[in-house]
């Protein structure tokens, strides 16, 4: 018997608070580890912990639902008319891939914030938290590492594809901040070096031996962190596990089946990597910031989106790893529905859209309305918060645990968000 197990449940918390403070710079007011997270799956309610991984896709500048996932018909409609599913509901007449895949989605459409500037909304999307000068907030990957620890044991537990990660790890460790992919053609860039094993290995052992002192003088949670950051790299670049990253020993008809841009072959890459164990990926899309002609923009960007989500659930469903992933497609806000003096739509974040699928979610299914013109809520609004709430419960994460920052602040996985249940099956 080990010295955790023969401790009493009280001490044992105690244990755990001291263990994460000294770790991690954080401290858990309320049960932690495997085996809180197993008491609370157990009585949680449908859905929790069904998501073993995330693909997040964000859609930058502003996906305009009308046009998407919220269609209207009349003097809002867009440059195409709705088409309907197989679910029965309509999508909007860009998505006609997605529209075959609609037996596997769930759709909220009375999506509702605040925040109708772009670099605001895009961190509040990602973090459930309004951007602050003074600190930054964690997004669901590095919650995810927080309370159920690496998914794995050489590849990183995150990875951010066609961006920076921003906000990844947020005032948790540098260890869990999002690995970047910037190009999904180019992969892990720098992986290799252009140097033998054994010149590699003098080096490193030589840098080792600078930093030495340093570490040794300042035994900080920081530095701890930074020297695991450093560990993590050097152990991937020698992993056979970076085969993952290479999207060159896919078919090559299965990668045209998710389009030969930078979201397609990224949704690609996203498959590759989810498959391989990673438990949370980010896939980024810009150019949805459509004030003007939005009836071009539209067809390039809408129909990128249609291609590389519909082959991605078929993909998934197909290798059976659908029911374990959770794929969601969001954005910072939605666009208004009247057409502007330039052909486009302005920004509206009074009412937008959402799409998830798999891990647990319900196929087929509409939550929430928005008006008739799509202007406003017409019925049951979900916040941001409640958006991501939903994303960590479906990853079995406990959403109501109180973590204070290295500052002694308190925090929550999505700012007391609550969980939409009813999009579980």
């Amino acid at each position: 018997m080990n010295l955790y197990s023969s401790l009493d449940p009280l001490s044992r918390r105690l244990f755990c608070e001291r263990w994460a403070k000294a770790a991690l710079g954080v401290t858990v007011l309320r049960g932690v580890g495997r085996e809180v997270l197993a008491v609370e799956s157990a009585a949680a309610g449908p859905g929790f912990g069904k998501a073993k991984n995330v693909i997040f896709m964000q859609m930058l500048g502003g996906m305009t639902h009308i046009d998407t996932l919220d269609p209207k018909e009349g003097p809002t409609q867009g440059p195409k008319k709705p088409i309907g599913t197989k679910a029965g509901f309509q999508l909007g007449g860009t998505m006609e891939n997605l529209a075959k895949q609609a037996d596997k989605i769930s759709v909220i459409r009375s999506m509702t914030s605040k925040t109708g500037v772009h670099a605001s909304g895009q961190y509040l999307i990602r973090a459930g938290y309004e951007q602050r000068g003074t600190i930054k907030h964690p997004n669901i990957g590095a919650w995810a590492q927080h309370f159920k620890g690496s998914s794995h044991k050489t590849l990183p537990s995150s990875v951010c594809i066609n961006r920076q990660p921003q906000n990844g790890n947020g005032f948790f460790p540098a260890s869990f901040s999002p690995l970047p992919i910037l190009d999904p053609d180019s992969g892990l860039q720098y992986a290799e070096s252009d140097v033998g094993g054994e010149v590699m290995g003098k080096r490193l052992a030589m840098l080792d031996k600078l930093d030495a002192g340093f570490r040794e003088r300042f035994q900080t949670a920081g530095v701890k962190s930074y020297t695991q950051f450093y560990e993590k790299t050097v152990s991937i670049m020698s992993s056979t596990d970076l085969e993952a990253f290479r999207l060159d020993e896919e078919p090559e008809a299965l990668r045209d089946s998710y389009g030969r841009n930078k979201l397609g072959q990224g949704c690609l890459l996203a498959r590759r990597l989810v498959e391989k164990g990673i438990r949370y990926v980010e896939v980024a899309s810009g150019g949805w910031d459509m004030h003007n002609n939005i009836e071009d923009e539209l067809a390039e960007r809408g129909s990128e989106l249609d291609v590389a989500l519909a082959a991605l659930l078929t993909d998934l469903s197909e290798r059976g790893l659908l029911e374990t992933t959770l794929v969601v497609l969001c954005s910072e806000f939605g666009r208004g529905p009247k057409i502007n003096g330039n052909g486009g739509r302005d920004h509206h974040p009074k009412v937008f859209s959402t799409m998830l699928a798999g891990g647990g979610v319900k196929g087929g299914f509409v939550y929430g309305a928005s008006d008739k013109e799509g202007h406003s809520v017409a019925d049951k609004p979900v916040t941001v918060q409640d958006f991501l709430s939903t994303v960590g419960w479906s990853l079995g994460l406990p959403v109501n645990e109180v973590v204070m920052s290295p500052s002694n602040r308190p925090f929550t996985v999505a700012n007391k968000g609550v969980p939409v249940m009813d999009v579980f099956g």
